[in-house]
């Protein structure tokens, strides 16, 4: 598995890009003049737990162990994974759990995982689980009632005071986000969540990802 401290490949690319521009005396576009590169990925249906949920799903004692480090700092997909359990008794199995844990228990799905489990389920910012459905979770060595908590979670974009400041955006306001290829489509209400340790990333769901054909080669622009 990468160490979590190895640069990722955009990282490297956008340093190199610069560096070009610079040493050809050329003035750089606009995406090559941001302070970092900008990574769109999509967010499979997951979920996030708490410490006691794992110890109630898993056993005792038990912690949860990375499986693969994510783009953003120090979180990771475990190697644990459990059993969502939605109205009528519907299952989706092996929901993974990305780590570490917080304090609420969170599921994200995306509409058509909802739809196969029979659930009405709203979007909303990650963290904001007042009124939303709830279920029922299964691990190895327990159940999890959820009396709330499961949420398409709003596409949204992660990034650092120093590119807002650059895209001139602030937290809790909304960005466009332009995706091109044979599948173009702009995003318009793209949340915008700034902290210091965060890097330049955008998060949409399957059901997003899926209708705009992303992939690794697929341009995308921040539109301000």
């Amino acid at each position: 598995m990468i160490p979590p401290s190895a640069p990722h490949r955009a990282e490297i690319e956008h340093l190199v890009r610069r560096s070009l521009y610079q040493r050809l005396g050329r003035t750089a576009p606009r995406c090559a003049q941001a302070p970092h590169p900008l990574v769109v990925n999509i967010s499979a249906r997951h979920c996030h737990v708490t410490p006691q949920a794992v110890e109630t799903l898993f056993g005792k004692g038990h912690k949860l162990t990375p499986m693969k480090w994510l783009y953003q700092k120090d979180q990771f997909a475990a190697q644990e994974t459990v059993t969502l359990i939605g109205p009528r008794s519907r299952v989706i199995s092996n929901l993974r759990i990305l780590g570490p844990c917080r304090d609420l228990n969170q599921v994200e799905l995306a509409r058509t995982d909802a739809v196969a489990l029979g659930f009405d389920v709203p979007v909303r910012p990650s963290g904001n689980i007042k009124g939303t459905p709830g279920c029922m979770l299964m691990g190895p060595a327990g159940f999890l009632e959820l009396p709330e908590g499961v949420i398409r979670a709003a596409p949204h974009v992660h990034m650092s005071p120093e590119d807002a400041a650059f895209y001139s955006l602030k937290a809790g306001g909304f960005v466009r986000l332009r995706i091109g290829g044979d599948c173009a489509m702009t995003f318009d209400r793209l949340l915008v969540r700034v902290h210091a340790e965060f890097k330049l990333e955008v998060h949409i769901d399957t059901d997003e990802g899926n209708a705009c054909e992303l992939g690794p080669g697929t341009p995308v622009e921040l539109l301000t």
